[in-house]
């Protein structure tokens, strides 16, 4: 039975589509191949390059090591004869010097005997009290060869089966490390990593994350710790950055090889405070803020409203000073300047204390108090972008969760306008408390 025109039109378009999927769906997997293939080569080639720098670094170390050491045993032999030596080339400078005297002596008496008595008589006369004052019958003490020093050379041939055992053991190649990067997580100026096991036969016990940037030929440890993620911080934002972690086995020194490279990078400008401000100290990157000991006050916002619903605001405290009821850290809607803290309008904040407040009114749920090593966690979500029906007194509401101290707290925030990004701020009324905010 043939089918109608337009059926037929119908299934072949629909084979083409199918075709074109398929076609697509192979050349997804050709290029996944592709990456596969390239990732064996070029970590084969790495690992080659590795191995012949470490090979000849260590060959070259050895040849060192074995030069110092020669050169350490032939000074010794030097010293042991020279020392030994000294003496018996003194005792041959005492004996030439008898066996020269005893021939000078020799001669002058047998000149004198030749000439007979008589005339002679005072010659035999002078030889003979010569002879006696020489002592002719004391001879220097020459030690037995049994007494002096016989250098030789101990060497332990064992030293090459040693050497031997330790080289054919040294190093070892591995095709799977034990860790792998699981996650990276675009943050305002930073990225965080996140990395798991993937060998369950391998006990971690500590873990090592390293980065760099694409254009850098050089890895530098950012991370070391028994953690499974951490945030990296100085990320310039839109620039490719590589990362690689390793791990240490539980109980040992070396560790294990290092994971596949993951690239990641971040298109979030970076959270900033406002430089300038006379209260506060900035670092470099001026994400840091130091209340130093000016007698100047008030709130020091961010730069820009760099903080946009749906993420995560951070506050670490590295530093605390004397707390004051009045400290706040938090996020609001505008800069108004005029108020020496985020406890107002139009803004959400938490004290040093603990205590939240909303809008300038104090909650009843009260998290803890923040101490040198806090982190304090802003994430807000637009509940409502219209009007809301109870009149409260707002237009628009916001939920918001503050995490600190493993605990949170969790209300809704309404704003008389709607934004589409928000300021971030704290206001510190004591010198000697440094905020980081990321």
């Amino acid at each position: 039975m043939e089918l109608e025109p337009e059926l037929l039109l119908q299934e072949a378009r629909e084979n083409v589509e199918a075709a074109q999927s398929y076609r697509r769906e192979l050349g997804q997997r050709l290029q996944g191949l592709r990456e596969a293939q390239r990732q064996i080569k070029e970590s084969a080639s790495q690992t080659r390059d590795v191995l012949k720098q470490h090979f000849n670094d260590l060959k070259g170390t050895l040849g060192k090591l074995l030069d110092e050491r020669l050169v350490t045993l032939l000074q010794e032999v030097d010293t042991i004869e020279q020392e030994t030596i000294k003496p018996l080339d003194d005792c041959q400078k005492l004996i030439e010097h008898g066996v020269n005297t005893a021939e000078d002596l020799v001669q002058e008496g047998e000149i004198a005997i030749l000439g007979g008595v008589g005339e002679q008589n005072e010659k035999l006369w002078n030889f003979t009290k010569k002879a006696s004052h020489i002592q002719l019958d004391s001879l220097p003490e020459v030690p037995l060869l049994v007494d002096v020093p016989c250098l030789s050379a101990q060497l332990d041939d064992s030293i090459l089966n040693i050497v031997k055992d330790h080289i054919f053991k040294h190093g070892t190649v591995a095709s799977r490390p034990p860790v792998q990067i699981e996650e990276l997580i675009e943050k305002p100026g930073g990225i965080i990593v996140r990395w798991c096991k993937v060998d369950d036969d391998f006990t971690a016990q500590d873990y090592r994350l390293q980065f760099r940037k694409c254009t850098s030929n050089h890895f530098e440890d950012v991370y070391v710790g028994s953690e499974t993620e951490f945030i990296v911080l100085h990320i310039d934002p839109n620039v490719d950055y590589q990362f690689r972690v390793c791990a240490r086995g539980d109980g040992r020194q070396e560790w294990s090889p290092w994971s596949v490279p993951q690239m990641g990078h971040s298109t979030l400008v970076p959270h900033e405070w406002t430089a300038g401000f006379e209260g506060y100290s900035l670092s470099s990157r001026r994400n840091i803020a130091l209340r130093n000991d000016s007698e100047s006050s008030g709130v020091l916002y961010s730069s820009a409203p760099t903080y946009f619903c749906g993420q995560t605001l951070t506050f670490r405290v590295e530093t605390v000073g004397q707390p004051d009821r009045r400290d706040s850290i938090g996020v609001c809607a505008e800069k108004q300047n005029g108020y020496d803290s985020l406890q107002r309008d139009q803004a959400v904040c938490i004290s040093t204390n603990g205590a939240v407040f909303v809008n300038g009114k104090e909650m009843t749920n009260q998290l803890p108090a923040v101490t040198s090593g806090s982190t304090v966690t802003f994430d807000i979500e637009a509940v409502t972008l219209g009007s809301t029906n109870n009149n409260e007194g707002g237009n628009f509401k916001l939920r918001v969760t503050i995490s600190s101290n493993n605990r949170e707290v969790v209300f809704d925030w309404l704003l008389e306008q709607s934004c589409g990004s928000l300021y971030f701020g704290c206001s510190f009324f004591y010198p000697g408390w440094k905020v980081l905010v990321f």
